[in-house]
């Protein structure tokens, strides 16, 4: 054991352990390979068709958030009562980030379980989150923007918990012997699977891939997923050449 050290988290403590030599835990191999595309309508979706719901943890809270937050904003500063509405924001809060971790790590259970190979896409969440820049009018003001809608997207991109469940699957990939690559996802969502035919146009709706070339139709994510899987065993084989 290197480090030991205790935080604390609203009224709850924790032990956070750091140690050396930890033995794996190699699952046993299952021949089976996956591309997983992230979403906001559905968390994660596989090449093999499968999907995993958002469960939208903040937006669940929202209603109890928004009170509690009203109550603290109510209350004076230094006072007993606004000590408890601080407490309880942060309680509601905390269980938000509960509830994101409890359901990362389920969903990287299965996928480490299933799958001796996972390939997902190398996403900047950062980049994906940043507000539009304000255009200039030429009159001294600016353009209308999609700042509204953007942040609602962004938003929901944040509640989905990304960020937290890759980190989680790679650690667990890691435990196991699985093999975890990340691809570009840059058109990934455009492209015919069956033919290769990328164009905007194939998507005909947030759910509905059209393939303007071959006719192919499928589920825009299990398409996208198909092809995310397809670039990383493309890496492997470059690699391995």
């Amino acid at each position: 054991m290197k480090t030991i050290s205790v935080k604390r988290e609203g009224s709850r403590w924790y032990v956070v352990l750091s140690c050396d030599d930890v033995p794996a835990e190699i699952l046993p191999a299952t021949g089976a390979v996956v591309g997983v595309d992230m979403g906001v309508a559905s968390f994660l979706t596989t090449s093999d068709g499968e999907q995993v719901g958002n469960p939208r943890h903040l937006a669940a809270s929202a209603g109890k958030l928004a009170a509690a937050q009203q109550d603290l904003a109510r209350n004076k500063r230094g006072s007993k009562r606004r000590r408890k509405a601080v407490a309880r924001v942060a309680a509601l809060h905390g269980k938000v980030r509960r509830q994101r971790l409890d359901g990362a790590h389920k969903a990287a259970n299965a996928l480490v379980r299933d799958y001796d190979m996972i390939v997902h896409e190398d996403l900047r969440i950062a980049n994906m989150t940043k507000s539009p820049a304000p255009k200039p009018d030429g009159e001294g003001g600016y353009l209308p923007n999609r700042a509204a809608a953007k942040a609602g997207l962004n938003k929901s991109i944040l509640d989905a918990g990304w960020g937290v469940f890759l980190g989680v699957l790679a650690h667990k990939a890691e435990s196991a012997g699985r093999e975890l690559i990340s691809v570009d996802p840059h058109n990934t969502s455009r492209t015919c699977a069956p033919c290769g035919h990328m164009a905007k146009e194939n998507r005909a709706t947030q759910a509905e891939f059209a393939c303007t070339a071959c006719g192919h139709t499928a589920h825009a994510d299990v398409n996208a997923a198909i092809n995310i899987l397809r670039a990383g065993l493309a890496l492997r084989e470059a690699a391995a050449a």
